[in-house]
């Protein structure tokens, strides 16, 4: 597993203690409505176990939480792009624009 998916799994403990707090349950209220048991919700919350993404989002719903997934594109090798080519484009776009904003508006002279 990569880092990133390493610190995902790791704050999955503190998140679902932090819901059921929040949410004023009981660890054996939010188990039942849960549908699963208090020993197990423990040992989520504790982080002896790691839930699956589907029980993840069972537990959160029952302590009344909802999720929001945000997904985008992201450019990478075998998109054609590599990152130093996409940076060195967003670096030429940046020196399109003014590095100073002036205190004047220039525009153009129309005839009359």
């Amino acid at each position: 597993m990569n880092a990133i998916a390493d610190n995902s799994l790791a704050r999955a403990p503190t998140i679902l203690r932090r819901a059921r707090q929040q949410s004023g349950l009981s660890l054996r209220e939010l188990a039942r409505r849960a549908a699963t048991s208090h020993a197990t919700l423990l040992a989520y919350e504790s982080g002896r176990k790691c839930p699956g993404v589907e029980t993840f989002v069972r537990i959160l719903e029952a302590a009344g939480f909802a999720i929001d997934f945000h997904v985008e594109k992201r450019i990478r090798r075998r998109d054609g792009l590599e990152r130093g080519e996409e940076l060195e484009q967003v670096l030429l776009l940046a020196e399109q624009f003014p590095a100073q904003v002036s205190r004047t508006m220039d525009y153009p002279r129309l005839p009359s």
